[in-house]
């Protein structure tokens, strides 16, 4: 039967890699502690952050592969499911992390912008590859933590860990801006892509079946997590891929209302909206005229 460990504390993770709990609701872990294993389903309640120093290529999550190396940080949010496929060979763990608990970040400055951090719900193989002084600045940030959670539990600790995570997340959006920039091969032509997908979408029968084109849609064909392709996207022309995408509506819907007899109804129609007043309510804010005062100047 399959190994499935659940980690809704601290504690049960810090006990799973052989550490003592010094504050309730963070650890920093050093992999390298843990008692070899064999590979386990792990379900996490907690936030993590991982930093693995060898290649781990059978991690996964969902039904994907990391995108998984040395030098690699991984994001974990609570509810999210991570399986090490290898269930026969033992193998030992190695690396560090930060976990914390949910609850760590009430009554935070960290609370607040916690939904900003959009990485935590990238998918796998968006994971952040670090180099050589990005990665020396993590561990850094990892000692301070710890150097934090071994100081006695008072009214400041949590403020102090949680402004501390803070920074490393902040420094983590940094890392990522880089990556979305350097790592052309994987990303190389996302936007000739994306406009592509969003031209043969308007020509298809999908507008009638599915609806208008969404972020979440358009991601998942060009094999990205909505928030990763939302990021590149926004990084690479200033500009929210829903921004693309109703530019492109409105393209699209400038070209028929010009060029064809079909009345604005049908037209609203062949774009995915399933009641035309949204359409003339969304062409009048972005042009400035309703469809048929534009048709009337053409």
């Amino acid at each position: 039967m399959e190994k499935v460990f659940n980690f809704n504390t601290v504690s049960e993770y810090n006990t799973f890699n052989n550490h003592e709990t010094l504050h309730p609701l963070a650890s920093v872990i050093d992999f390298s502690k843990a008692e070899p294993r064999t590979g386990s389903k792990m379900n996490f309640e907690l936030f993590c952050i991982f930093l693995k120093d060898v290649k781990c290529g059978d991690l996964k999550y969902g039904r994907q592969n990391y995108d998984y190396q040395a030098g690699t940080l991984v994001f974990v949010s609570p509810g999210q499911t991570i399986d090490v496929e290898n269930k026969v060979d033992v193998y030992q763990p190695v690396g560090h992390g930060v976990v914390f608990h949910p609850d760590l970040l009430r009554g935070t400055s960290l609370s607040a912008s916690m939904a900003d951090y959009n990485f935590f719900s990238y998918h796998t193989n968006e994971a952040l590859h670090l180099s050589a002084k990005e990665r020396q600045l993590v561990l850094d940030l990892f000692d301070k933590i710890n150097a934090e959670l071994y100081q006695s539990v008072d009214k400041h600790s949590k403020k102090l860990v949680a402004s501390t995570i803070e920074l490393l997340l902040n420094h983590c959006e940094r890392f990522y801006d880089r990556q979305f920039i350097t790592r052309d091969i994987v990303n190389k032509g996302i936007l000739e892509r994306f406009e592509d997908l969003l031209n043969g979408y308007f020509k298809s029968e999908k507008p009638y079946s599915i609806g208008a084109p969404t972020v979440a849609y358009c991601a998942e064909e060009l094999h990205f997590s909505a928030n990763y392709f939302g990021d590149m996207i926004k990084k690479e022309t200033g500009k929210s891929a829903q921004e693309f995408i109703l530019n492109k509506i409105i393209e699209v819907a400038k070209d028929r209302i010009y060029e064809s007899d079909k009345t604005i109804n049908e037209i609203a129609f062949e774009l995915g909206f399933k009641y035309p007043q949204h359409f003339t309510r969304l062409f009048k804010q972005r042009v400035g005229k309703t469809p048929n005062e534009y048709r009337s100047l053409n």
